[in-house]
């Protein structure tokens, strides 16, 4: 393992956390961790893979790009290191990947082929709940030192909470725009329902429910026929006579 200095160490942490920053880039993200991860346990190279809505693994970044076809060979294959750690949670090790064809007869000779004689992975998870895996690989034989797999591990933790922590800083912005639309939609029907009541002389709730049964009739959201009422009576013409 390569000498990795206290403060280095501190700033690489700092800069996997760091993800409350505007205009997000999750592979830009993940890039720099894969590189980060490579720098401090002094990997050939590392991978991530995420799980998409499915619960399926596909490829998001590399350190280097035979990584990143040996990621995606892995991914096609639905068999390697990434997969395992991600089903089970647990870290697998994998000292001489020359001797795992029985474990994985694709991606065994594959990540041979490419030069690496011995891959690891990590888990990406918090508590219950698992995004993906960190796969290390290496050009010599052997087991990772429990400070590599310390670091490996936290770095892949970290990356996962502030992974977990953009996603819903994304979904509260989703709920509050939505929110946000709602409210003025709102606004709107109440004034669409003024609007409707004076015009044929009814109450408001009566008025509410021509705009509704008109929506329906016309394949309209209830929101576009008061938006229509108060700002294009034209479209909606049948509505608006008495």
């Amino acid at each position: 393992m390569a000498t990795v200095s206290a403060e280095r160490l501190a700033e690489v942490f700092v800069e996997v956390s760091d993800t409350l920053v505007s205009h997000f880039d999750i592979i830009e993200f993940l890039q720099m961790v894969t590189s980060r991860t490579a720098e401090l346990i002094d990997a050939a190279a590392v991978g991530v893979l995420l799980a998409d809505q499915h619960g399926e693994l596909q490829f998001m970044a590399a350190s280097d790009e035979a990584t990143t076809l040996l990621e995606l060979f892995q991914v096609q294959t639905a068999e390697g290191p990434c997969l395992e750690a991600y089903r089970t949670r647990a870290p697998v090790m994998i000292p001489d990947v020359r001797v795992a064809a029985d474990r994985w007869p694709q991606f065994a000779p594959r990540a041979v082929k490419a030069g690496f004689l011995s891959v690891h992975a990590v888990p990406m998870h918090l508590r219950d709940q698992a995004i993906g895996a960190m796969n290390i690989f290496s050009t010599h034989t052997g087991g990772m030192e429990p400070n590599e797999l310390v670091i490996a591990q936290s770095l892949a933790d970290t990356a996962t909470i502030g992974l977990m922590q953009e996603r819903a800083i994304r979904r509260g912005e989703m709920l509050t725009e939505q929110l946000h639309a709602a409210l003025n939609s709102r606004i709107v029907i109440e004034q669409a329902k003024g609007a409707l009541s004076r015009i044929h002389g009814v109450s408001v709730d009566e008025a509410f429910g021509l705009m509704r049964e008109f929506a329906r009739d016309h394949n309209y959201r209830l929101g576009e026929v008061a938006t229509y009422v108060i700002t294009e009576p034209a479209r909606v013409s049948g509505l608006m006579r008495p």
